[in-house]
C-alpha cells in the first residue's frame, strides 16, 4: 500500500483526551527541538509529571525495576529521586532481580518521509523510539535498536551501560528514510539471534503487504518474546481529506499519478480500512498488541497508552537475570 503525497499540506493538532493533558507538549513544537536525546528527555519529563497529576499516577511500576513502598520493607532501599518526581515512596529492585530487554524495531523506508505537519513519519518515529529508549534507560533496563527499509541499515545489541543510550541516540539521529519495506527481514533476525526472551517495539507505518508478517511475528512469540507494533501514520493517511485534485507522488515506487481527491477518497478508506483489519486480526491472533497512532498526537501520550495497556493486560514482560555491566542480545 503506498501513501499519499501532494502539494497540499495541513497544520492540524489534536492533542486528545488524556492525564495531565495541560503539560503535553504538541509534536509540532517538539520537532522544532533539533537534538533528539533532548526531545526524548522533554518528553519523559513531561511523561513524569503527568503521571504524578493522573488517574495512571503509578502505573510506571508495571513497567520498570520498582515496587511501592510496603510497611517492614527495608527503607535503605527507598528512591528517593523517584519519591521527589512522584511524593510516593518506592523501593528500588536489586538489579540482577528483575532486567527487562527491549529491542526497538525502527522503519526508516521511504513511506515514513510522508508528512503533512511540517515533519514526517520518521521524524516521529525517531523520536517515539528515543522517547522509549530514554525512558527504559532511567529505570536501568536493556535497551537495543534495529533500523530498517528493505534492509537492515543499523543494528546495535540491547545493554544497559554507560555510553549504550548515548550511542541509540546517535544511530536515530542520523537515520534517514531509506528506499522499500520489508518487514520481513528485522522481524527474521531478532527471531534468529535474540534468545533471551523480552519486549519487542515495531514502529512502522505497516504500509507494505503484511502476506509474512503473521509468521514472522508468530515466531517471535513462539520463542516469548512479548510484542508490541506502534504504527505511526500521518493524518492524511487515515481520513485522505485533501482538496483538490494534483498530482500524488507515491514515494516507494516514485510513480506519480494524477488524482482527484473527491473521486478517489472512498475506495482509499476501504482498501486503507481493510489493510488495517488485516493487520488487527494478526495481531489479535497472535497477542501482539497494536497502537494506531496519527504523528500529531503528543508523545507523552504514547508511553501513557503503552501501560494502560499493559495494565489492562497484566503483567507479562518476561525480565531476565542479566550481569550488573549487561550483556549482549
Amino acid at each position: 500500500m503506498s501513501s499519499p503525497a501532494s502539494t497540499s499540506s495541513s497544520t492540524v493538532t489534536r492533542a486528545g483526551r488524556s492525564p495531565g493533558a495541560a503539560s503535553l507538549i504538541d509534536p509540532g513544537s517538539l520537532m522544532r527541538i533539533k537534538n533528539l536525546e533532548l526531545r526524548a528527555r522533554a518528553v519523559v519529563e513531561g511523561f513524569l509529571t503527568g503521571l504524578h497529576r493522573s488517574p495512571y499516577h503509578g502505573f510506571s511500576v508495571e513497567f520498570t525495576e520498582y515496587r511501592q513502598y510496603s510497611p517492614g520493607d527495608d527503607t535503605r532501599f527507598l528512591d528517593w529521586k523517584l519519591y521527589g518526581r512522584s511524593d510516593r515512596y518506592f523501593i528500588k529492585c536489586f538489579e540482577d532481580e528483575t532486567n527487562l530487554r527491549c529491542h526497538l524495531l525502527v522503519d526508516l523506508s521511504r513511506s515514513m518521509s510522508f508528512g503533512t505537519l511540517g515533519y514526517n513519519k520518521a521524524d516521529y518515529a525517531k523520536t517515539a523510539a528515543a522517547t522509549v529508549a530514554h525512558f527504559l534507560s532511567l529505570q536501568r533496563d536493556a535497551v537495543g535498536l534495529l533500523t530498517f527499509d528493505e534492509s537492515i541499515t543499523d543494528r546495535i545489541p540491547a545493554r544497559f551501560r554507560p555510553g549504550h543510550i548515548h550511542q541509540i541516540m546517535m544511530s536515530l539521529e542520523r537515520a534517514e528514510p531509506g528506499s522499500a519495506t520489508d518487514i520481513e527481514k528485522p522481524l527474521e533476525q531478532i527471531a534468529a539471534t535474540v534468545v533471551k526472551r523480552g519486549l519487542v517495539i515495531l514502529i512502522s507505518d505497516l504500509l507494505t503487504p503484511i502476506g509474512s508478517l503473521n509468521k514472522q511475528l508468530g515466531f517471535l512469540r513462539a520463542r516469548g518474546h512479548e510484542v508490541v507494533i506502534l504504527r505511526v501514520l500521518d493524518p492524511r493517511e487515515l481520513d485522505f481529506q485533501f482538496d483538490q485534485a494534483a498530482m500524488f507522488h507515491d514515494v516507494e515506487t516514485g510513480k506519480n499519478l494524477f488524482i482527484d481527491p473527491a473521486q478517489a477518497r472512498q475506495k482509499y478508506l476501504d482498501q486503507f480500512r481493510e489493510h488495517s483489519q488485516s493487520i488487527q486480526k494478526i495481531c489479535q491472533n497472535l497477542g501482539v498488541e497494536l497502537h494506531q497512532v496519527s504523528i500529531d498526537r503528543p508523545l507523552e501520550l504514547i508511553l501513557f497508552d503503552m501501560l494502560a495497556d499493559r495494565l489492562k493486560r497484566g503483567r507479562s514482560t518476561v525480565r531476565q537475570r542479566a550481569p550488573r555491566s549487561g550483556g549482549q542480545a
